[in-house]
């Protein structure tokens, strides 16, 4: 059995490095150190900076904000896997270099994106990615110009994630769309030592023939909707019709009643004539006595 799991266990050396040896592999092996020629140059530069003192410590010492940190080279290799500041460091004049890094959160607008929905639905998207460099070292040696770089995996990853999304779900599904594009952009940066906060998709343009077709159909919807709810109105109003007029045919005194009533309301809205419903059975009674003149 110890046999069967030893390759599960043992397996290669570079697959279980973790993701920080992407920099550490730019960066110089302190073992091989700078060589003779390195260490005669750097002791020449100790030298002037002790022979002009103290003029020289003006060169020497650097000012390293807050949000910021410094990527020192010596000699064209990064001196150390980790970066400097914040605070006063000091550097030699001729052999050592600096790149400052802002470590402050980036606000950066993806350019509106031609996309082709999962239902051959073409559509213009833009937004924004929020992003921090947390390796300073990572964004120096393993890529030109970190910026560029994360706006450009952006837009691809933008285009490639709403790509498998139908219209329906890029419209709905906002929230759920931004946290995939997150997803894929933070896991693509991390060899670059960036870190990706928040994306937001900001707007979503169609074609106008596709939103007159989207209009129409949503006010079709609606009239639908109204037209089951005025049925339902007058069948609840025909069956409580329904049982007043039982009711009425019950009682004697019901329908004189409701006459009164009527009559109540029709003397309330201030009309000249009025005209009282009279029984069937009284107009009988009516024609009866003229008959018997």
């Amino acid at each position: 059995m110890r046999g069967s799991e030893l390759p599960s266990k043992g397996m290669d050396p570079q697959t279980e490095r973790p993701k920080k040896m992407n920099t550490e592999h730019l960066i110089a092996d302190r073992q091989e150190g700078i060589g003779v020629c390195g260490w005669i140059l750097v002791s020449l530069s100790f030298l002037l900076v002790l022979i002009t003192f103290p003029i020289s410590i003006w060169a020497c010492i650097k000012v390293v904000r807050e949000y910021e940190r410094a990527v020192v080279f010596r000699l064209g290799r990064i001196l150390s896997k980790k970066a400097k500041g914040p605070g006063m460091i000091l550097v030699l004049p001729c052999t050592d270099t600096f790149i400052k890094v802002d470590l402050r959160t980036v606000a950066c607008k993806i350019p509106p994106q031609e996309i082709l929905t999962r239902d051959a639905v073409t559509a213009q998207v833009d937004g924004v990615v929020h992003y921090r460099i947390h390796s300073a070292v990572s964004a120096v040696a393993n890529v030109a110009d970190v910026h560029s770089a994360t706006l450009l995996l952006a837009q691809t990853a933008l285009r490639n994630v709403l790509g498998t999304q139908s219209l329906a779900q890029l419209l709905a599904g906002r929230e759920e769309i931004a946290h995939s594009i997150q997803a894929t952009l933070d896991s693509a940066t991390e060899q670059w030592g960036v870190k990706v906060a928040r994306v937001e998709i900001k707007d979503i343009r169609i074609p106008m023939a596709m939103q007159r077709a989207m209009a129409a159909e949503a006010e079709a919807a609606q009239e639908k909707k109204a037209k089951v709810v005025a049925a339902e109105g007058e069948m609840n109003a025909s069956k409580a019709l329904q049982r007043a007029s039982m009711v009425l045919s019950e009682s004697a005194a019901g329908l004189p009643l409701r006459y009164l009533k009527t009559l109540t309301a029709v003397a309330a809205q201030n009309n000249s004539t009025i005209v009282f419903p009279l029984p069937m059975n009284m107009f009988g009674s009516l024609g009866q006595k003229r008959t018997g003149r």
